[in-house]
């Protein structure tokens, strides 16, 4: 070997204050009180860096940056501090830079501001002995490809300004605003990288040969070769993870370089792309691989195949089984970002995640040991709501999963009979094309926790206020047509569009009962998939999952706070009853038993104290709508037809439809949900939904939605008919999930045959992006195993006034069959129960 592979790393840690966890500006006081030999200033006054000696092995590198680590903890501590080594502090915010004192620091405040300001990131930069500083430059871009592998490994910063970015490391893509960072491109010896280094100087864009800020660089005052990309790492072990994989990069590189062989340099914009994939998904998202051509794999494959790829080199070293081993462990456990996300999940607080990464960076090398056992068949996977990815149950699962385990195969069966019992004998059942089938029902529950419901009840109730107001608006004046904002045409094109709808009064609400589909992506964020404003079904599910798990599992530990999906009822009676006349009584309105939500229409009307009508049992009595077998008024119906209220009959060919919108013309009925509503929830109208929140509520949507495609616009259809392989592709006035296409799962013929359907008819599809649902453990032939699950959640509404709408207290958990995202029941899906955990400030008051 000619080069000296010898090890070093400069390590930056914020200063954390104790108390209030958030970021320190004091590193002038800490410097003071520690030796200048291994500890230095940076830009920003919240931030010390430390140097370790030169080292040649990873063992003696550890001891370095744990000596390093324990002198600065010591001297933070009497200050009330603690140290991260993150690439972003969870709770920082741009105004907790300060700049630290010193007339080159000044200098460049002065000259790039806000790029400046914004630096409140830390960075490991590893250095590796190259003293020929010719091949230092060749290596340099050699190694290019695979830099992307060691940020994801050390991706650790979420975080930014309160909230989570999206990327596993926005301190990379803050880091990238500089001029002079990023690779070098094609660079054929020092002489040239040195030119490169005076003509930015020249051009005054940096200043010297230190702000030579690439991912990779020959250092500016030592014989080594420099690594930049990566985020500072919580875990020591990470970060010498990362200094193995390196050293032996540079002398896999050094090896071709003796063989002649030809250089392998991916273009700049391929490997800029390969960086901010990185950056975005960690090892949670995908990675490109090592071809002449990338495509994107798994990032844990990409993982493996390096360390593969890196084999001999590793060996030679004599760290192969080492890195081997913290390779694995690192996979297990997920990188910084992974963890702290996990962290804030457990209670919505960013202070848990400042003091989790506290702990990581003052503690052991390789983490604190894990407090639960491993599931050892469980498979794993990045956005599991129950299952860390080192197969470990997450905190607020933990009782329930232990105790399933607990169990055993044998009893875990035995209760799934009971409950296959409970349900024969109750009737629970679903139909699906004309027939009743049993409801799938897995014995492991959903866990919600309080802060997660409280923001699905904010945008939830948000929606359901903007679609009501366009549904009173677009069956009204019509000012958002008259505005501009949608185009009278498409919205008299929608198939839910209902002429007869604008015969009701204008105090009708039309609306008060809105369901609304939710799904988590694999980075824990909430999106709406769908609205559901006719007539949404799921309640009474809900409620009587609760009854069966009650009756099987009556043993299984359960949170305090948990929400009782039972009170949702008097919630539905009040919503029905609102601004119905004196006197009168409220029903709900049925197809019968040929419908496929008829069980759920028996429990709601019993439950909530109305009337069960179907056609035959109404009449009109003195303009009054009157319930035949009891000789009750009817002043309020709750709409759970199949078809539309206007072609409703009775058994001997009366009109009763037309009886009952005449009766609410007249205002003598109130029709909740009312007819026309599908205007609102056809599929092609989603994507206005936060056009509607603008426009009438003058606020910003609360939860996303999922990016979707209008195939009547042609542009738009192009583009999707390139990609139908890779989207969702549904019919807007779809239901049950019939005709749905999921792209990536779809065989050549089914791609083809939709491309065809929607050349025929554009205005009858819409296309989705693929959403990597969560998972949530659930009980497979005796064994947890992980399913994708979505959540349909209830909005009720006694009134127009903002106080007047609440979120009901029950959700449906739909779970997909094996290796599908479908979750309805007609499709094979199946459900469980949802532990919703109030806040304590709402537990007792609803």
């Amino acid at each position: 070997m000619s080069a000296a592979l010898t090890l070093g790393a400069e390590e930056e840690l914020h200063l954390i204050d104790l108390e209030r966890w958030q970021l320190a500006a004091r590193a002038p006081q800490v410097l003071s009180k520690l030796p200048r030999d291994g500890y230095t200033a940076e830009i920003q006054r919240t931030t010390v860096e430390t140097n370790t000696a030169v080292v040649s092995t990873l063992d003696g590198l550890r001891q370095e940056l744990l000596r390093l680590r324990r002198g600065l903890v010591d001297v933070a501590g009497r200050e009330g501090l603690g140290i991260a080594a993150v690439g972003t502090a969870p709770r920082s915010e741009f105004r907790d830079f300060e700049l630290t004192a010193t007339g080159r620091y000044g200098r460049m405040q002065e000259q790039y501001r806000l790029l400046v300001d914004e630096q409140l990131i830390c960075g490991t930069q590893v250095h590796v002995g190259v003293e020929d500083r010719d091949q230092a430059v060749e290596i340099m871009q050699r190694i290019a490809r695979w830099l992307p592998v060691l940020l994801a490994l050390s991706a650790s910063s979420p975080y930014l300004n309160g909230q989570d970015t999206g990327y596993a490391s926005i301190r990379t893509i803050i880091w990238q605003r500089w001029p002079s960072a990023g690779a070098t491109g094609y660079t054929p010896d020092a002489a040239a990288y040195d030119q490169v280094i005076a003509d930015l100087i020249a051009s005054g864009v940096i200043a010297d040969a230190k702000m030579a800020y690439f991912d990779v660089r020959p250092s500016s005052h030592a014989p080594t070769l420099e690594l930049r990309i990566a985020d500072a790492c919580p875990l020591v072990d990470d970060a010498v993870l990362i200094a193995g994989l390196f050293r032996a990069m540079v002398r896999a590189a050094e090896k071709e370089i003796e063989a002649g062989e030809l250089r392998t340099i991916r273009a700049l914009p391929v490997h800029r792309a390969a960086i901010w994939q990185a950056a975005r998904g960690g090892l949670a998202g995908r990675l490109l691989d090592d071809s002449r051509h990338p495509r994107p794999i798994p990032a844990p494959d990409a993982v493996r195949a390096l360390v593969e790829r890196l084999r001999e080199e590793l060996e030679e070293l004599g760290d192969l089984e080492e890195v081997r081993e913290m390779t694995e462990l690192a996979l297990a456990r997920g990188n910084s970002a992974d963890r702290q996300r996990s962290a804030f999940a457990e209670e919505g607080d960013l202070a848990d995640v400042m003091r989790s990464v506290v702990e990581e960076t003052q503690g052991p090398p390789g983490g604190a040991q894990p407090a639960s056992i491993a599931l050892r068949r469980y498979r794993a996977r990045a956005g599991d709501e129950g299952i860390d990815a080192s197969s470990r149950p997450r905190r607020h699962y933990t009782g329930v999963v232990d105790w399933v385990r607990g169990l055993g195969e044998d009893e875990v069966r035995r209760r799934e009979e009971r409950r296959d019992a409970w349900s024969i004998a109750h009737d629970f059942t679903f139909g699906v094309d004309g027939q009743q089938r049993p409801f799938d029902v897995d014995l492991v529950p959903r866990l919600i926790q309080p802060h997660e419901w409280t923001e699905l009840e904010a945008g939830l109730i948000q929606r359901a206020r903007a679609i009501e107001a366009f549904l009173d608006d677009v069956y009204g004046e019509q000012r958002i047509i008259a505005d501009g904002v949608l185009d009278d045409e498409i919205v008299r094109s929608v198939p839910g569009w209902r002429e007869e709808a604008r015969r009701l009064p204008p105090t009708a609400l039309r609306a008060p009962i809105q369901g609304f589909d939710l799904v988590r992506n694999e980075y824990g964020g909430w999106r709406v998939l769908e609205d559901n404003v006719r007539c949404p079904s799921g309640a009474a599910y809900a409620m009587s999952i609760r009854q069966i798990m009650d009756a099987v599992v009556p043993d299984m530990p359960r949170p305090d706070r948990l929400a009782d999906p039972a009170s949702a009822l008097e919630q539905l009676r009040r919503t029905i009853l609102a601004g119905a006349k004196p006197g009168t009584r409220g029903a709900l309105l049925s197809d019968g038993p040929s419908s496929s939500a008829w069980y759920e229409h028996r429990m709601l009307a019993d439950g909530a104290g109305l009337l069960l009508a179907v056609p035959d049992d109404l009449d009109v009595v003195d303009g009054f709508m009157v319930h035949r077998p009891t000789g009750n008024r009817i002043g309020s119906f709750y709409v759970r037809l199949d078809d539309q209220v206007l072609t409703l009959t009775a058994s001997d060919g009366r009109p009763i439809g037309e009886e009952i919108m005449d009766t609410a013309a007249a205002g003598r009925l109130l029709l909740k949900n009312a007819p026309g509503n599908g205007v609102a929830d056809d599929k092609a109208m989603y994507r206005a939904v936060p056009e509607l929140i603008g426009y009438y509520l003058r606020e910003r949507p609360l939860l996303e939605s999922v990016p979707t495609y209008r195939l009547a616009d042609e542009a738009e259809r192009r583009g999707v008919l390139e990609r139908v392989g890779e989207l969702v592709t549904k019919p807007v006035d779809g239901s049950g999930g019939r005709g749905v296409l999921i792209g990536p799962s779809a065989s050549a013929t089914e791609l083809a045959d939709r491309r065809h359907e929607i050349a025929e008819h554009p205005e009858a599809w819409v296309a989705q992006e693929v959403v990597q649902l969560s998972s949530v453990p659930s009980v497979e032939d005796g064994l947890l195993q992980p399913r994708h699950v979505d959540l349909r959640a209830f909005v009720y509404t006694t009134g127009h006034r903002k106080r007047d709408w609440f979120l009901a207290d029950l959700g449906l958990t739909r779970v997909a069959p094996e290796g599908s995202l479908v979750v309805n029941s007609s499709r094979g899906g199946g459900a469980k129960d949802t532990w919703i955990v109030l806040p304590e400030h709402q537990h007792g008051h609803r």
